[in-house]
């Protein structure tokens, strides 16, 4: 992973995105995890800023779905129906999972603004099948800090604080990575959060080392 930020972005990541795929599409297809590729295209998309309009462009005039793809849709509103609940993706039954996954698909293009006009007005009859939108806005938000913390690092600064700040921009960045070590020591953060971290900005969890009052 360490290889993969150096040279973020990668490009042939951000290709695939400029020409329509998700960033969940691009994960699967290269076998990362899809954090590692929101991360090179938050750091793409600050290099060239009209990234977004040219992947909103290239899904604009994309087909819409396969048959194939509107049946599969239609058969999982159907079992929603009859279930009264959504599937879910421990199920013990192997196409309740494939469903599960389904959804969670839709639910990434969603909240990247991707989702098919197709899927989203057969999906509008599924009532909180996009209960998991927040999660994916969630990520991207984590992936723009990160990005954001790799840009003031590189420029000199020491590590952000979150008190006694001497800008808005380092209170914002002090306070982020400081939930990310309270996360880190406490075991609730996301192992690949982890790797990420420890890739892009090495010694975030010790943090400042100036001014600490010398060990006894």
């Amino acid at each position: 992973m360490d290889r993969q930020l150096r040279r973020a972005p990668d490009a042939e990541w951000v290709l695939m995105y400029r020409l329509g795929l998700s960033r969940k599409r691009i994960a699967d297809l290269v076998r990362v995890h899809p954090a590692v590729v929101g991360y090179h295209l938050v750091i793409a998309r600050r290099q060239n800023p009209e990234l977004e309009a040219a992947h909103l462009a290239s899904l604009s005039t994309q087909s819409r779905p396969s048959p194939a793809s509107i049946a599969r849709m239609e058969e999982i509103i159907e079992w929603v129906r009859a279930k009264g609940r959504l599937p879910r993706d421990r199920s013990e039954d192997k196409g309740e999972r494939s469903m599960a996954r389904w959804l969670s698909d839709r639910r990434s293009e969603a909240a990247e603004g991707a989702l098919e006009p197709a899927y989203r007005d057969g999906l509008a009859q599924v009532p909180g099948w996009l209960g998991n939108r927040r999660e994916a806005q969630d990520e991207a938000r984590w992936n723009d800090r990160l990005a954001q913390l790799v840009v003031y690092r590189g420029e000199g600064n020491d590590w952000p604080r979150h008190r006694k700040t001497d800008s808005d921009r380092e209170h914002t960045l002090g306070v982020w990575i400081h939930t990310q070590r309270y996360k880190r020591r406490r075991g609730d953060l996301d192992p690949a959060k982890v790797e990420l971290l420890d890739a892009a900005v090495p010694g975030w969890q010790a943090g400042r080392t100036r001014g600490r009052p010398p060990s006894r």
